[in-house]
Parts: C-alpha cells; structure tokens; sequence
C-alpha cells in the first residue's frame, strides 16, 4: 500500500519540526539526528521516513551513511502557502495596536 502524506500533518509533529531545525543548518545522519532525542532511534526513523516521503527532506547516500538534507524548494512551497495567512494576522493586529494606542480611558 503506497500511503501518501500530507506536508501539513508531517509538520504539525513537533519532532518533525525538531528535526527539520537541525537539518536546517547542515547535513546529518539519522543516528546524529537520533542523538538529539530521547527518543528510540527507531521512532527517529518513522519522523525521518515521513519527512522523506513529503519531500521535505532528502537522502544522499556517502558510503555506508545516509545524510539527510533539507529540502529548501519544498520549504519554499509550504512558506509560500503560509505567508497570505501570515500578512492578514500582521494586518489585523497592527489594527488593534491602532485602536488600543487610541483608546483612552475615563478618568
């Protein structure tokens, strides 16, 4: 059965959001990874395959170690998704910032 994710269920995890901050900054292997959590490696690997499959990360194979990169395309994509959602909360609390700075109360 091939199972396909949803890129928003894959980030809605907060490991899976761990993991993609430390991916972030540079190449690691699933044990490196692992390392960071007090999790069975094992569990690390599920958040690892599901990340995978959403393309949010990439594997490269270096000998005998895989080296999971991230994805920036596909982050870009899920950014680029997010940011309309982003700009209507900065407008509707830059208005209420307004209304509170004007309001003044009654002595």
């Amino acid at each position: 059965m091939n199972l396909r994710r949803d890129v928003f269920q894959a980030i809605a995890d907060p490991t899976r959001r761990a993991i993609l901050l430390l991916v972030a900054s540079q190449s690691l292997t699933a044990g490196a990874i692992a390392s960071n959590f007090d999790t069975a490696r094992p569990t690390i690997s599920k958040h690892l395959q599901i990340l995978t499959e959403c393309e949010l990360l990439h594997q490269e194979q270096s000998g005998r170690e895989v080296h999971y990169h991230i994805n920036a395309k596909k982050m870009k994509e899920v950014a680029d998704f997010i940011e309309p959602f982003r700009q209507m909360w900065d407008e509707r609390f830059n208005k209420l910032e307004a209304v509170m700075k004007a309001y003044k109360p009654k002595k």
